[in-house]
């Protein structure tokens, strides 16, 4: 007589997830998935092979219990595109759908995540390109990820580190109700991946980037409607940027951060205590170019140093450095660019540089310092 495993209904582990901010709730949800698990483990004699997949992987002691035998191959090389459509799947299986299509931004769009093997694309992003034929946002759409949202604005979270983020084996691993790090919830929940991996004696370090232009552009555009406290003014907002990005024009440009700032609620300053701290501003204006979808290189490496952000578009190329002053501006951040060189690395481009120095005032709350180089 088989023992029937009693699955509560509609119970997940992405539950968990979405009541996050409900740690009491959470919990309830855990110790549900707890118990099923362990009715696992109690059949295990009559359970030839068992396959658990979702979208986080929980701590084992917290939510698995007596089921502690388990292989974990997240990160196995040779499962890596267990769950996603590979170069040559896309080439081969999904070739007569690729005419009319451009085939780097289909790549650039959705390929890129990464299990330490070969990366993959997101199958329910590339069947739908193909049937609907536009590039869009199609599994970020899914469902907005507020607690997501809610928990970066929380801890302050720098913007522009999110594209070079550093992590080891323990934090990505240790992920649960009571202590999860933002670095390990983004990359569980897909919005981060593998950029690389270095052995450092006992240790291994993990690179985590966004996986792609969809992930980068939409979660940034979220995260700029969050930071800047009015979302349907920041909406307009964007096109308005890229216009002035792409004809370089410098004082539109000005303009256009200065009223941007001036928009920010003043109440959103006095209850939001993410407008207190130093990166604020510049993760706004970060935030603000992601959602573009441009080419972003945020902490960009020279021989000199490290320019705060490189926005590349096909007409020319954008070196910005950020300053935070007391009140008034002190030219401390075009200099800087010129003091280091930093246009050298783009000198063989054959666009032309503009070197833009930014300086934000804490007591006026918007742009104080707006100086260009162009050349």
């Amino acid at each position: 007589m088989t023992t029937p495993i009693p699955c509560p209904k509609k119970l997940r582990a992405g539950q968990i997830l979405d009541n996050l901010s409900e740690p009491e709730v959470a919990r309830t949800l855990r110790e549900g998935l707890r118990n099923l698990y362990s009715v696992i483990k109690d059949s295990d004699a009559h359970i030839r092979f068992a396959f658990l997949t979702g979208v986080s992987k929980f701590s084992t002691g917290s939510i698995f219990s007596g089921l502690n035998n388990l292989r974990d191959i997240t990160v196995s090389a040779e499962y890596s595109a267990i769950c996603g459509y590979t170069e040559a799947d896309v080439d081969t299986v999904f070739a007569p759908e690729l005419q009319g299509l451009d085939r780097q931004a289909i790549r650039d769009w959705y390929n890129g995540y990464n299990w330490l093997g070969e990366a993959v694309y997101n199958p329910f992003d590339v069947l739908l390109l193909f049937d609907k034929r536009e590039f869009r946002p199609y599994w970020f759409e899914t469902g907005t990820p507020t607690f997501l949202v809610e928990e970066l604005t929380r801890r302050r979270t720098f913007t522009p580190r999110l594209a070079d983020v550093v992590a080891d084996e323990a934090l990505l691993s240790s992920f649960d109700v009571e202590a999860m790090a933002p670095e390990a919830l983004l990359w569980q929940t897909g919005y981060l991946t593998f950029h690389g991996q270095r052995r450092i004696g006992a240790r291994t370090e993990y690179r985590l980037s966004f996986p792609n232009r969809e992930v980068e552009s939409a979660l940034n555009d979220v995260l700029f409607k969050a930071l800047f406290g009015e979302p349907a003014r920041a909406a307009e907002a964007v096109g308005r940027l890229y216009d002035a990005l792409a004809a370089g024009d410098h004082t539109g440009l000005r303009r256009h951060l200065e009223s941007l700032y001036a928009a920010i609620p003043h109440d959103w300053y006095r209850h939001n205590p993410i407008t207190q701290y130093e990166g604020y501003w510049a993760s706004v204006f970060y935030s603000h170019l992601a959602a573009l979808g441009l080419e972003l290189i945020a902490e960009d490496v020279t021989n000199q140093g490290c320019i705060d952000l490189t926005v590349k578009l096909p007409e020319r190329i954008y070196l910005f450095e950020f300053k935070v002053v007391p009140d008034q501006a002190t030219g401390q951040a075009l200099a800087q660019l010129r003091a280091k060189g930093y246009a050298d690395k783009y000198r063989a481009d054959g666009r032309p540089l503009h070197l833009v120095g930014i300086e934000f005032s804490r007591q006026q709350r918007n742009v104080v310092g707006f100086e260009v180089q162009t050349g």
